[in-house]
C-alpha cells in the first residue's frame, strides 16, 4: 500500500525531484532501519548468550539467520527506493 502510494506520487509531480527525492528518502530509512534491527538482534543475542551460555552455539545461528534476513529486507528497500528515485 505504502510503496504504490510512494511510485504513484512520485511518477504524478509535475517535476521528478519529489520522486527522487521520496526514493532518496526510502533508501536512507531502509539502511537505518537495518542497523538498528541488527544492533537490537546483536544487544539481545550478547544478553542471551551471557544468561545461559549452554546455548550460545545455538543462539548465535539464530542471530546469524535473523541478521540475514534483515539484511535481505534492508537491500530491498535500498533497491525500490533507487527504483522510485530514477524512475
Amino acid at each position: 500500500m505504502l510503496l504504490s502510494t510512494l511510485l504513484q506520487a512520485a511518477t504524478t509531480t509535475a517535476s521528478g525531484f519529489v520522486g527522487q527525492g521520496l526514493g532518496a528518502m526510502g533508501a536512507g530509512l531502509a539502511a537505518v532501519g537495518a542497523g538498528i534491527g541488527i544492533g537490537q538482534i546483536g544487544g539481545k543475542g550478547m544478553e542471551a548468550m551471557a544468561r545461559q551460555p549452554e546455548i550460545m552455539g545455538e543462539i548465535r545461528t539464530n542471530m546469524i539467520i535473523a541478521i540475514a534476513f534483515v539484511e535481505g529486507a534492508a537491500f530491498f528497500g535500498l533497491v525500490i527506493g533507487f527504483i522510485v528515485a530514477l524512475k
